[in-house]
């Protein structure tokens, strides 16, 4: 298949706070990602994935040009290719506010489809 030629992945330090950086910790990282000042655990990324600071996400799978906003943590999902999530969104923290929003499996996994308006 075709493979968009992308600068390679990279974590750097907060554009807001120096002090706080990028971190991805067990996770697949694909080419054209940014993560800024967000942190990352045991998650895949495709490409042109942005993690902007203070942003949490763990367990979860983000298709192509998902961009997590600021202070948004998002635990067990999957996301849609080019969703964005504005800052401070919570996924996975409420199962009953995750069911009210989008589908979610039975084993607490939250599906976040493309085209969801917020």
């Amino acid at each position: 298949t075709y493979m968009a030629i992308n600068p390679p992945a990279r974590t750097v330090d907060s554009t807001l706070d120096r002090s706080v950086q990028g971190i991805a910790i067990d996770s697949l990282i694909s080419s054209g990602c940014v993560i800024s000042g967000g942190r990352v655990e045991r998650c895949v990324l495709s490409p042109e994935v942005r993690i902007h600071t203070g942003a949490q996400v763990s367990d979860s799978i983000l298709m192509a040009k998902v961009d997590i906003g600021r202070r948004c943590v998002i635990r067990n999902s999957i996301v849609c290719p080019g969703v964005r999530l504005p800052e401070g969104t919570k996924v996975g923290v409420d199962a009953e506010a995750d069911r009210a929003r989008f589908t979610v499996s039975t084993q607490g996994v939250s599906v976040i489809p493309d085209g969801i308006v917020w």
